[in-house]
């Protein structure tokens, strides 16, 4: 492949934030199960996120702040002091190299297990409702996903400051910016679809209901961060997690359009379909979002050099973030720049395996994956 001669992708972004985005790609935030029990960001995430640092913006791994939150093994937290500065290392690091960096606040909901907390608690969510699929525990076994337990409404202030207290601490950390992760059938999306969410109160019911919960913490961390430094990531075809409902398209129609209503710096959609469609009813398509939205749109799913380059060009996206490129591509920037082919998918049986291998110490092909 040539190297583009005139290139949307690779120009630069003037944030609504007043920061610039050196280029449009975007380091999707991708979880590797790399930072232990302690889950303190370390040495080995710090080069792994300072090694992809030519994308624009990086958005870490989902980043879990509380007990109740956390729900995979090894995977990076925001909860204590110590997290705290170790986010701060990683954070510097992406700065020297002229990047952007936002953590992704993560409250993993149902989509986690009892053994994952200190209390051993059942995992919550809106509903009593369990995914129809296989729990990964931290010994490595698999075991049926337990039903949740349904969060009380008076519960739910308390879990809106959580988000705000993780804000608190993400700012500590440096982060220029926050995400908040309301996709792949975690809480908060889990609030907003039908199918995992059949309350009778405020929160449920009716699609405004259903959106409740999601303004109520923006309205909490935008009392820490402004508007235009935060950020929401919506899947409103994914299956995940035993996701998608025939509802789909208009619902989340609804909740973009209460979403512009706050001005935020951007909505990250899982918009394509390369990973697996609900098929419940008909998908929701970028130019919908754009149709609604008016600020910032970050396009996410499946997504080649080429087809970002058409979505920023039609103005549907202001940027496109990239997931499993960058896995086995920490240079994928350089590569889109010089027309290099990248390198072949990272065996999935090193996604979240512990070590340097197939994390740092990439390329990895399938025949090195099985030594």
């Amino acid at each position: 492949m040539s190297p583009p001669t005139s290139s949307k992708l690779l120009s630069a972004l003037e944030h609504p934030s007043g920061l610039t985005l050196k280029n449009r790609v975007v380091l999707a935030p991708l979880t590797r199960g790399r930072s232990g029990a302690s889950r303190v960001p370390n040495d080995l995430n710090l080069a792994y996120y300072k090694a992809r640092a030519s994308a624009g913006l990086l958005i870490t791994e989902g980043a879990s702040f509380s007990q109740e939150a956390h729900g995979w093994a090894g995977s990076a937290a925001i909860e204590t002091q110590e997290q705290v500065e170790g986010w701060k290392r990683i954070v510097d690091a992406v700065h020297a190299e002229g990047s952007l960096i936002s953590v992704q606040l993560w409250h993993t909901g149902r989509a986690a297990h009892s053994s994952y907390k200190a209390d051993n608690s059942l995992p919550v969510a809106p509903s009593a409702i369990a995914i129809q699929a296989e729990a990964h525990l931290a010994d490595g076994s698999k075991v049926p996903y337990e039903v949740p337990r349904p969060l009380e409404t008076s519960e739910l202030p308390r879990v809106v400051a959580d988000y705000k207290a993780a804000a608190e601490r993400a700012k500590e950390a440096g982060f220029d910016f926050i995400e908040i992760h309301s996709a792949n059938g975690y809480l908060l999306d889990t609030f907003l679809q039908s199918v995992s969410n059949e309350r009778i109160d405020s929160y449920g019911g009716s699609k405004e209901n259903r959106f409740r919960l999601i303004g109520e913490v923006l309205d909490a961390v935008t009392q820490v961060y402004p508007a235009n430094r935060v950020g929401i990531r919506l899947s409103p075809n994914g299956v995940f997690n035993s996701m998608g409902g025939a509802d789909n398209a208009d619902d989340f129609t609804y909740y973009i359009t209460r979403l512009n209503e706050y001005g935020l710096g951007w909505l990250h959609i899982l918009d394509g379909l390369a990973f697996g469609f609900h098929e419940k009813g008909r998908p929701f398509m970028l130019l919908e979002a754009r149709a609604v939205y008016k600020h910032p749109i970050l396009a996410n799913c499946g997504y080649t050099q080429e087809t970002a380059e058409a979505a920023i060009a039609s103005g549907n996206a202001d940027a496109v973030a990239f997931g499993r490129p960058f896995l086995n591509n920490p240079d994928l920037v350089e590569r889109f720049r010089s027309g290099t082919k990248l390198n072949e998918s990272l065996p999935m049986s090193l996604w979240y395996s512990p070590g340097a291998k197939g994390y740092t110490e990439v390329p990895v092909t399938e025949e090195e994956a099985a030594e």
